[in-house]
């Protein structure tokens, strides 16, 4: 069977599906990707489910080439720079990688995760029911450690090397740092002042950033009446607030539960813009109903039929 052979990997680079749902109740993180709209955009691209398992790639990039024969696959990797042979290619794409030839994804001048998945997926056991890796626990598909240099990732399905190369000419850019959040559960242990202020400012994201959580730094939220609370469930977006006042996006890697005030959840929609944005730039904090948030849900989310019109077939020579 044909192989993605791993020649260079740079760090937090991991096998990520749609996440491991239904055993946070036991403490298990789900993990998954940090930006679920281009991991489905990947998927939808090589022809998978939207949840199938993608490499997600970190901020230093990757180098890949195809083993043993040829490997359909796609890529969906906002800000980065790819390249094939030399030749500049489309962040956005489906293609063929010939036996013996090299892909190379590169950062660029934007973004922190792109994802690249096979046709038919990787021929992996799954673990807890995923394919997704949580690094800090060591639980996934590889030993559930990062993908390394060297490493071979077999296919699970032949490619069909007749297939054309196709991209997606509508490409996305860089977004304008505007998260919008919907309030609470525990808004109420803020001040109206600290409230306002966090709806008002700019808070910048820190280098101390991961996947469990982006650190935020700005102007200093005020609890109303003490920073401890009974420890809830924490949902991706949760934006809590310790001691310090400095609010925390919790993100794919989370913790099961946490024990600070959340001033409000990050929507769905909006994760991928602030997963992309990278340690020293600023994000603004908007506030918005349920309602609009399942709205802006529904817009983001891509799909086949959403897809199809904006692809076009490219000539690689």
């Amino acid at each position: 069977m044909t192989a993605l052979q791993i020649l260079r990997a740079g760090p937090l680079c991991t096998l990520q599906d749609a996440g491991r749902g239904g055993w946070m109740r036991y403490g298990v993180t789900p993990a998954g990707p940090m930006d679920w709209i281009a991991h489905a955009t990947a998927n939808l691209l090589a022809g998978n489910a939207a949840g199938a398992a993608a490499l997600e790639i970190g901020p230093l990039g990757i180098e890949v080439t195809a083993q043993d024969g040829p490997l359909r696959l796609a890529l969906a990797a906002p800000g980065f720079v790819v390249r094939r042979g030399g030749r500049v290619l489309p962040t956005r794409m489906a293609l063929t990688l010939r036996s013996g030839e090299r892909l190379l994804v590169t950062p660029g001048p934007w973004g922190l995760w792109a994802y690249l998945t096979l046709a038919g997926g990787f021929d992996v056991a799954p673990v807890m029911g995923s394919l997704s890796t949580h690094l800090r626990s060591g639980i996934g598909p590889y030993g559930g450690r990062a993908i390394r240099d060297g490493q071979v990732l077999s296919a699970a399905a032949p490619a069909n090397p007749d297939a054309p190369d196709l991209a997606v000419i509508e490409a996305a850019g860089p977004q304008a740092g505007r998260i919008r959040f919907v309030p609470g559960p525990q808004d109420d242990c803020f001040t109206q002042a600290a409230y306002d202020i966090f709806c008002a400012g700019s808070y910048r994201v820190s280098p101390n950033s991961d996947r469990m959580g982006y650190r935020l730094t700005g102007a200093v939220l005020t609890h109303a009446r003490g920073h401890d609370i009974v420890s809830d469930g924490i949902a991706m977006g949760a934006i809590q607030v310790p001691g310090d006042g400095q609010p925390i996006v919790l993100m794919a890697d989370r913790q099961p539960t946490g024990g600070y005030p959340k001033i409000g959840t990050v929507i769905r929609a909006d994760l991928p813009s602030l997963a992309q944005t990278r340690p020293g730039q600023s994000v603004r904090f908007d506030a918005v109903t349920l309602g609009q948030a399942v709205d802006a849900l529904r817009a983001a989310t891509p799909t086949r039929a959403r897809l199809q019109p904006l692809l076009r077939r490219i000539r690689m020579v």
